[in-house]
């Protein structure tokens, strides 16, 4: 896992609160790809599958094709 981060497990779902994700060089340039959804700044799916492929976990390896489908989608449905 990243660099800084911290787990919280007692609430209806787990939540994993990283501060240097691996996969993601800058926080900078990861801030101005970012986007927002419903009022909330959130990582763009670009930087979120970069950061899932860098952990080189299982986990997140068996998650990147369904990351990849629904930025594909959120893609295309974003495009006017």
């Amino acid at each position: 896992m990243a660099k800084f981060s911290f787990q919280l497990k007692n609430g209806p779902f787990d939540l994993d609160l990283i501060f240097a994700p691996d996969g993601i060089e800058r926080f900078e340039g990861a801030w101005r790809r970012g986007v927002e959804v419903e009022g909330f700044p959130v990582c763009h799916p670009d930087d979120i599958i970069a950061s899932k492929a860098a952990t080189n976990r299982q986990k997140d390896r068996e998650s990147l094709p369904r990351l990849r489908s629904f930025r594909d989608w959120w893609i295309e449905q974003r495009t006017p």
